[in-house]
């Protein structure tokens, strides 16, 4: 890897804590300064100031404090004022004591900031009073205060996201942030849970480090990690590149966020504890409650019974995990420290061991927090050699809303809710958690994935068998999904090599599971009700193949659409997200329908033509970006008006994606270029051209045309849009409706489609 020896890192790091300690004494000395020898008042630093954190872009947090002071306000404009002309941001008050006090219990940022609270200059007992005061009803009203505190976090989450999977984190305000970091603060100072340990202090340094850095680099007071702004930050930290920071910021992250989660359930324990009946409240006299061999339920989390031994017994790690996800319960801190003494598993592990990780990973929801206590506690390398290979590893894919690891674990948990649809549904859920475990090695992730979870099936004592199923399901993992959505599923040509790729309908069921809880564990964008209906028809087919049956042929045409076709003339159908369009059939016919509906604002996903008669019958597959689906009267209009030549498409669409919000992102310089391929052996009765490209509207209309023009007619297509890259296929054939041969055609067919892409 790239970026300086680690001394050299430290030493950078070293330096940007003793600059950010210089800074602060600079400005207690200025402060100092202009304060003079005045009695009966003091200035005090709060927030960020008061932590002694001044960054670059950091505002001067400075309180003065007086007893009825005559002449304050002249005093105050002495301070402040050279402050404004020296261009520092100031954020400034002038209070009593005990107004300062009144101020913060009816507002939870200023009370926080009082926390903080540390005497620059003046008369020290008023300061003293201050906090002293401040830190008296901070803890008097904890309960209140800190379900106040919990309430931000959870409004700060929900605006900000989680710093560990975002790919433009804001340091600050997202989940595990530095604001996260002052929270842990906040509960310890209220004597109801630990203050942080050193991995958290590390943890938050390493953000405010980052946050330092990003001020350097924009000469500004940034919080967000804007991607154009990663690799010089990453170069400032000595970092290799902005992977490798974005991976360390992950990291540092879920740590804060774990923590603070863990010092919010410990003062609520705390609290509740306050009302437990007397008999109870001696130390370690709370009911307990067995759970499982050497584990009990004791306030509300796993601990370990006073007959476990962790140094004798290597199964109680995955025990425990397993005892706490079917409890809805948290390892207790101590009961995970101990945990860390367990001999490591032998290979290939007993079945106990195997039995448990199924149990916890079969658990669904229950099993993230458990599993985030694992990896907090190091522990899951052990497990799985090669989970460090893809811990904290971003994904640079819009569509990817986590890290490679946590995705791994979403997948089981989505998994977990399919295990009745599955002959094994061990099998699944192990496959689950290791589908995409080849990430953390170069080349194509499902070959290097198969190699690994092969290794990892077999440390962990599956059978042969067993080992190969999850080894295929591993390096099958998006077949489903990618033959459903780029090939033209009423050729039989796509579900019979399917069927020779999966073998068996073992394979088959665990694939589309897997297909299945992969895509929503993605994210939103990934998988979707139409995307569901491709991959479930391909398996039907596919079914049907290693079932021995003929493949299910197309779907009949419906009432309506017959009536359509038999009224012989172009016209549409519109009902929600299916279009239908007949015409007399011509060449061409389908990418101009394409363009009518592309006019019309609609994204189309797949369509497929047949004939009824001397009419062709094509069914549209469609998306509403802009709302409400258009008016069939005017799409049959405007579908007249292009097949009669009235109307210019190229021009209306060029006018709709200059006014649109990507326009010419065609042609910006920094896309990927794109890829025109002809794909052998995916049909028997048609050529089939995969584009690969920007997404923009009328793109098929675009693609279609330049087909069009080679003198060929467009059978089907399916388009697939992934995040802002659109990956279209399309079953053309030539005048003679057969297959196109001849190489020189299908060189010119390539380039003829790519200068479309690109004039």
């Amino acid at each position: 890897m790239g970026g300086p020896p680690p001394g050299e890192r430290a030493r950078r790091l070293a330096s940007f804590a003793d600059e950010r300690a210089r800074r602060t004494a600079s400005a207690d000395r200025w402060l100092t300064s202009l304060l003079g020898a005045e009695p009966g008042v003091a200035l005090v630093a709060v927030g960020g100031y008061g932590r002694c954190e001044l960054l670059p872009g950091s505002d001067l947090d400075v309180l003065l404090l007086h007893h009825a002071r005559p002449g304050i306000a002249a005093l105050a404009d002495r301070i402040w004022y050279p402050i404004w002309d020296s261009g520092t941001r100031l954020d400034h008050a002038v209070r009593r004591p005990g107004d300062a006090r009144a101020v913060a219990r009816s507002d939870l940022r200023v009370a926080l900031g009082l926390l903080h609270a540390r005497h620059v200059a003046g008369d020290p007992e008023l300061t003293g009073e201050l906090r002293s005061g401040a830190l008296a009803d901070w803890r008097a009203a904890a309960g209140a205060r800190l379900a106040e505190l919990h309430a931000l976090h959870a409004e700060r989450t929900a605006r900000s996201g989680e710093l560990a999977f975002l790919l433009e984190p804001d340091l600050k305000e997202a989940r595990g942030g530095l604001r996260d970091a002052e929270a842990i603060y906040a509960v310890a100072a209220a004597w109801v849970a630990p203050g942080p340990g050193p991995r958290v202090r590390a943890a938050q340094e390493a953000i405010l480090d980052t946050r330092h850095a990003l001020h350097e680099v924009t000469g500004r007071a940034s919080d967000r990690l804007v991607l154009q702004e990663q690799d010089e930050v990453a170069r400032v930290l000595g970092l290799a590149d902005a992977d490798a920071l974005l991976c360390h910021l992950a990291g540092a992250g879920r740590t804060v966020a774990y923590a603070l989660d863990q010092s919010l359930r410990a003062a609520q324990r705390n609290r509740s504890g306050a009302s437990r009946p007397s008999r109870f409240r001696r130390r370690g006299a709370a009911p307990r409650r067995p759970l499982a061999d050497g584990l009990v339920e004791q306030d509300g989390e796993v601990v370990l019974a006073r007959s476990a031994d962790p140094a004798a017994d290597p199964v109680l790690v995955l025990r425990s995990a397993a005892a706490a996800a079917e409890a809805g319960l948290a390892l207790a801190p101590r009961t995970l420290a101990r945990l860390q003494q367990c001999p490591p598993l032998p290979v290939p592990w007993p079945p106990g061991a195997r039995d448990a990780l199924v149990t916890l990973l079969g658990t669904g929801r229950a099993a993230i927090g458990v599993w985030e206590a694992l990896d907090q506690g190091g522990m899951l390398p052990d497990l799985i050699p090669d989970w460090e290979r893809v811990r904290n590893r971003r994904q640079r894919n819009p569509l990817h809303t986590f890290t490679v690891d946590r995705h791994l674990v979403e997948t089981a948990a989505r998994a977990a809710a399919l295990t009745r649809d599955v002959a094994r549904p061990d099998l699944l859920l192990l496959a689950a958690l290791l589908h995409d475990i080849g990430k953390g090695w170069p080349g194509d992730h499902r070959v290097t994935g198969e190699v690994v979870t092969r290794d990892t099936a077999r440390r962990m004592g599956l059978p042969d068998e067993d080992t190969e199923l999850v080894a295929g399901a591993v390096r099958h993992h998006l077949l489903l999904p990618h033959m459903a959505t780029r090939r033209d599923l009423d050729d039989p040509e796509p579900a019979a090599q399917v069927a020779a790729t999966v073998g068996s309908r073992q394979m088959l069921e665990l694939l589309h599971a897997l297909a299945i809880a992969d895509g929503q564990a993605t994210g939103p964008a990934a998988w979707n009700d139409w995307k569901a209906g491709l991959v479930a028809g391909l398996v039907r087919r596919v079914a049907a193949v290693l079932g021995g049956a003929p493949p299910p042929g197309p779907l009949p045409l419906r009432p309506g659409q017959v009536a359509l076709a038999e009224a012989g003339q172009p016209a549409a159908m519109v009902a929600g997200s299916q279009v239908t369009v007949v015409a007399p059939d011509r060449p061409g016919l389908l990418w101009q329908a394409a363009g009518v509906l592309a006019a019309h604002r609609l994204a189309v996903r797949s369509a497929n033509a047949t004939s009824h008669g001397t009419m062709a019958v094509t069914s549209f597959t469609v998306a509403h970006p802009f709302g409400e689906p258009p008016d069939a009267t005017l799409v049959t209009s405007d579908l007249r008006r292009a097949l009669a030549g009235d109307l210019d498409l190229a021009e209306r669409l060029d006018r709709q994606r200059l006014r649109g919000t990507r326009a010419g992102s065609a042609h910006r310089p920094w896309l990927a270029p794109p890829r025109v391929t002809l794909v052998d052996d995916a049909s028997r009765t048609a050529t089939v051209v995969e584009v690969r490209a920007h997404d923009a509207p009328g793109l098929l209309w675009r693609i279609g045309r330049a087909l069009g023009e080679c003198g060929l007619n467009v059978r089907a297509a399916r388009v697939e849009t992934l995040g802002a890259e659109a990956v279209d296929v399309f079953y053309v054939v030539g005048t003679d409706g057969r297959q196109v041969t001849d190489a020189a055609t299908r060189g010119l067919i390539a380039a003829q489609v790519l200068s479309a892409l690109t004039g």
